[in-house]
């Protein structure tokens, strides 16, 4: 089975150039420049309409680090809320303590929220203090996938750590490999990092 291939864009335009480029799911965010936010209502609307990959949708109310006030945790409720009535296969979501450790309590709550689409915990899980452990309670509170780049700047750099969460995860979880993975290196980190998932912006050529 070929491995999915997950693009991350920014903007209507670039999910048409990521789709005909091969691009077999489209991560959905606005401001990459920050790490990504939420798409707008309009954005995300007219990309599920018009596309027939699946599309995971970003949800993050500001750049920074992924320590939540309660009003901040409220506007993802919602966010969420309006994916699930668009009907998105799927959201990227990632919240942390500000101990770096998962936040597992409302982990859990917008996980539950999101059924029935699927779960993602973005790259946050990088800033975490324990990946390991980070991944095992994502698996325990029934996330369906982790993004991320084992704690490096790179995929390859975090090849160690990553290979260590894969086993972790077996078959309950996705690893997703991503960290400037591109599609002129793409088949060098899958014979490094064999994995179901991988991501980047420039993933495909476009």
């Amino acid at each position: 089975m070929n491995p999915v291939k997950e693009v991350c864009v920014e903007t209507f335009q670039e999910t048409i150039a990521a789709v005909a480029g091969g691009a077999s799911r489209i991560e959905l965010c606005e401001h990459l420049g920050c790490g990504g936010t939420t798409p707008s209502y309009g954005t995300i609307k007219q990309v599920l309409e018009k596309f027939d990959v699946p599309v995971f949708v970003m949800i993050r109310p500001r750049g920074g680090d992924f320590c939540y006030s309660d009003d901040e945790f409220e506007i993802m409720c919602h966010d969420i809320e309006v994916c699930k009535s668009l009907k998105a296969p799927g959201v990227v979501f990632g919240l942390l303590n500000g101990d770096n450790t998962i936040d597992t309590e409302r982990t859990e709550k917008l996980v539950l929220l999101a059924r029935p689409m699927q779960v993602t915990f973005h790259k946050a899980i990088d800033d975490s203090n324990d990946l390991l452990l980070a991944v095992s309670q994502l698996k325990f509170i029934g996330v369906n996938r982790i993004l991320t780049s084992g704690g490096k700047p790179t995929a390859m750099e975090g090849q160690k750590m990553l290979l260590e969460m894969i086993k972790i995860a077996d078959n309950q979880l996705k690893i997703i490999v991503a960290g400037k993975v591109t599609w002129e290196n793409f088949d060098e980190v899958r014979q490094a990092i064999p994995s179901t998932d991988y991501h980047g912006r420039r993933l495909v050529k476009f």
